[in-house]
């Protein structure tokens, strides 16, 4: 015997945040469509918030944890900020990747070149590479040429 169960939007929004944290404005777009009666939503999402169900400072954390290692600061601060994160949040959340922001570039680039790029080709494939990930134009041009450096090409 099967039976019609539809989730309410309580239960919609636990199980998005069972997955994974949430930011408020994430829930809000998923959960929109869902929506049976005006400002039900908000109700719920404002109930979830008071609990600690939705926190801002987790999701940005969580977002860093996921990503430091294959993404520059640009790409994160931009991931943190379409979550609908305040600039407070996002640039606390950024403080430490700028630190280590080169070491973690040169691990990206590595991972997907061995050596060094022999010609002026390759080095920008190589820099395109690393700008499409979100890494800075000066971290980017030090990776690369410290590549050139370290294996004493050049």
């Amino acid at each position: 015997m099967a039976t019609s169960f539809t989730l309410s939007l309580k239960g919609r929004a636990l199980r998005y945040l069972a997955a994974r944290e949430h930011s408020r404005l994430e829930l809000e777009r998923k959960l929109r469509p869902h929506e049976t009666e005006e400002g039900e939503l908000t109700r719920v999402l404002d109930e979830l918030q008071a609990k600690g169900f939705i926190n801002e400072q987790r999701v940005a954390e969580s977002v860093v944890y996921r990503r430091a290692g294959r993404l520059g600061t640009a790409r994160i601060r931009q991931e943190l900020q379409s979550k609908g994160l305040d600039a407070s949040t996002v640039q606390a959340a950024l403080a430490p990747l700028r630190a280590n922001e080169a070491e973690r570039a040169r691990e990206v680039w590595q991972k997907k070149f061995s050596a060094p790029a022999s010609d002026a080709a390759g080095r920008a494939k190589q820099m395109r590479f690393l700008a499409a990930r979100g890494f800075s134009g000066e971290v980017i041009r030090r990776v690369v040429a410290g590549a050139d450096d370290e294996w004493g090409s050049d």
